[in-house]
This record gives C-alpha cells, structure tokens and sequence, in this order.
C-alpha cells in the first residue's frame, strides 16, 4: 500500500507544532542523537542539544500556523518537508513568517527527525 506523502507530511506538522506550541520539552522523541537541527544558521546536534536550544528560546508562548505545506518523498522511504507559516510569540500584534524543512525517516510504524532547518523570514 503506498504512502499518502502529504497526509503523513501534515499528522507530522500537526503533531509536532501542537506540541512545540504545548511544550516544547515534550518533543524529544521526534529527535535522536544523531539528528541535527540548524536555526538561524546555528548548528545543533543531538536530542539533549536540540532540546535544550528549543527549551530556551526566549518566549513564554507560541502558536505556530502553518500556510504551506510540500512534501516529497526522500530515499529509503523518507519524507522531505516544507513548511512556510506565521509565528505568533508572546502577546506580539505582529506574526513572524518563518521557514521550517523537516527529513523524517521510518521507524516501525512511524517517522523521526533526521533533520530540522529552521528559518525566520525577516527580510
């Protein structure tokens, strides 16, 4: 039975911003230690590395809504997926557009995060 990209690429994004928007320390088994997140251009490997950038960012809440979504599938049964959307921090009137591209790879009956790049649009 083939794999319906896009509605596996939005239960992800679903799953994933409900949680970072809930709590983001609840992510950690989305990531293992050999995963890699950039943001902003910074370099961050490992569960307890990603975790502790996530957990510290300097908001107290978040509500991410997402306006697009691609997915394409990737070698070996992975998932390459783009996210464009609007960031909303704090009591902020005004939304920050961001980037976000996810790599998930199968693990039994479910995905993790290889990669994560993350990107505010501030230009």
């Amino acid at each position: 039975m083939a794999t319906d990209l896009a509605a596996v690429g939005k239960q992800f994004a679903d799953y994933y911003y409900q949680t970072f928007d809930g709590n983001r320390a609840n992510l950690g088994p989305l990531y293992r230690d050999f995963s890699m997140l950039t943001f902003e251009g910074a370099p961050i490997q490992g569960t307890t590395n990603i975790l502790e950038k996530l957990t510290s960012l300097p908001f107290q809440t978040v509500k991410h809504m997402v306006s697009t979504m691609d997915v394409q599938p990737s070698t070996d049964g992975k998932i390459l997926v783009l996210v464009t959307g609007m960031l909303k921090v704090d009591d902020s009137p005004n939304p920050l557009a961001y980037n976000q591209v996810f790599h998930l790879v199968p693990e039994g009956t479910t995905y993790f995060v290889l990669n994560d790049i993350f990107r505010l649009n501030l230009a």
